[in-house]
């Protein structure tokens, strides 16, 4: 089967690196992918969010499946867009449609959902320019802390907490009449804050049944000790030792079991990921986020522990048959811990050769490229978040030292990354 995989970051190639082990995979293409997927398959230059040319070259190779890492190109409607062509209606697509995928597009329109079918998740109101006033008086009655969410897509960076009400009116000032997040903070959630311990939920739905995957637990913060600015993530560890069976069989009935409901009530058209950002708060769990694709670095810790053929598995996805397939895990913890540029989440230099790849993997360990390029036989930094280390262990702390040692062998200019991952566990 030839697969197209949209994307460059580390998820998309931990996709790839499973993608590429399946039999049923006769040739994988990435686009436009980085130094590690072109080890999984071949690289090719199509923009991700230029549907026509993703057309022209779905047509010219035979493409049978495309797989969508990022949620850009799903918010914008590449699902729609396939199934509207007559030429392409025939090449089956992981991921939701373009109304599916406001899930993750809209916090406004995720919390309409679920406040319609019941889901657990924070009070809330909404705010926009035209109502400016009524949401400064209604920050002024809230209780502390105070979660201010932009609408829209913001590179993962449109969440800000509030510790004091002063903040809270700058910040609401700055989302709505300075557009500091452009047109995603045009409009403004603000929610209240739950305390509590999060994971990450990945679900795969054939718009009928769903899987579910393993669980993980991501660290967005730049710093030790969960300190410093919110990055797109520094790390992850699978599975989360509090989710136990008690806790997920919570999660599945409360949350999962609605949502995929939910999206079958609404006539939405939904083949793919949902990733479900849960808060246990207490015993409860609580939704804070929906994503129409999955995580990363999650992805990283999730698909290592995946027994099950990943084709297999998008094929029954788009066969409406995912009440057959029964999902296996590895036994083992995994850990990734990422690797970034200096001065990452802000500004930071790219184009550093990246030394000691060669002998970086070993039985334990693989390598997980994000932010890389390939100039000859160069590997060079391309981004914020250049590579991960993910590791096996039979606990988080042995996984984390190996990956640890593994980081111990790469350089590059200003290289940074976490030492303590996983350490409320540890």
């Amino acid at each position: 089967m030839k697969i197209l995989l949209l994307g460059n970051g580390g998820r998309e190639h931990a996709l790839a690196w499973k993608l590429s082990q399946s039999p049923h995979c006769s040739q994988l293409f990435i686009a436009p992918g980085n130094a590690g997927t072109a080890k999984c398959g071949e690289n090719v230059y199509v923009n991700i969010n230029d549907f026509d040319a993703i057309r022209e070259f779905c047509i010219k190779e035979s493409i049978e499946m495309v797989v969508v890492g990022p949620e850009e190109p799903l918010v914008k409607g590449i699902a729609d867009y396939f199934k509207a062509d007559p030429a392409l209606q025939s090449i089956a697509v992981i991921g939701p449609s373009k109304e599916g995928a406001q899930l993750e597009g809209s916090k406004s329109y995720a919390k309409a959902f679920m406040k319609r079918h019941n889901i657990p998740t924070a009070a809330y109101q909404e705010f926009d320019i035209s109502n400016y006033e009524e949401g400064i008086k209604y920050i002024q009655q809230h209780a502390l802390p105070i979660v201010l969410k932009a609408d829209g897509l913001a590179a993962g960076k449109g969440v800000i907490i509030c510790n004091n009400h002063i903040e809270a009116f700058a910040e609401f000032e700055l989302m709505i009449q300075q557009s500091k997040f452009g047109d995603a903070g045009k409009k403004v959630v603000v929610e209240e804050f739950l305390d509590g311990i999060e994971l990450s939920v990945f679900a795969l739905t054939d718009g009928e049944h769903h899987v579910v995957l393993p669980s993980a637990k991501d660290y967005k913060r730049a710093n030790d000790g969960d300190k410093g600015p919110n990055t797109g993530g520094m790390g992850a560890v699978s599975p989360v030792p509090f989710a136990d069976e008690a806790f997920m069989k919570k999660v599945n009935e409360r949350i999962i079991i609605p949502t995929v409901a939910g999206l079958k009530k609404d006539n939405i058209d939904y083949k793919g990921f949902v990733f479900i950002g849960v808060i246990k708060v207490g015993e409860e769990p609580i939704v804070i986020e929906y994503n129409c694709r999955l995580g990363d670095p999650e992805t990283e810790v999730v698909i290592p522990r995946l027994k099950n053929d990943l084709l297999g598995l998008f094929l029954a996805t788009a066969n409406g048959k995912l009440s057959e397939v029964k999902v296996e895990e590895d036994l083992r913890v995994a850990c990734t811990v990422m690797a970034v540029s200096g001065g990452y989440p802000g500004d930071y230099a790219k184009g550093f050769e990246i030394e000691g790849l060669q002998n970086a993997e070993n039985e334990h360990s693989i390598v997980f490229h994000a932010g890389t390029k390939a100039y000859q036989d160069i590997v060079m930094t391309n981004g914020g978040r250049v590579l991960c280390v993910t590791s096996y262990g039979n606990s988080i702390h042995e996984a984390v030292e190996r990956s640890r040692q593994v980081l111990e062998k790469i350089y590059f200019e200003d290289m940074y990354y976490r030492q303590d991952i996983g350490y409320e566990f540890i």
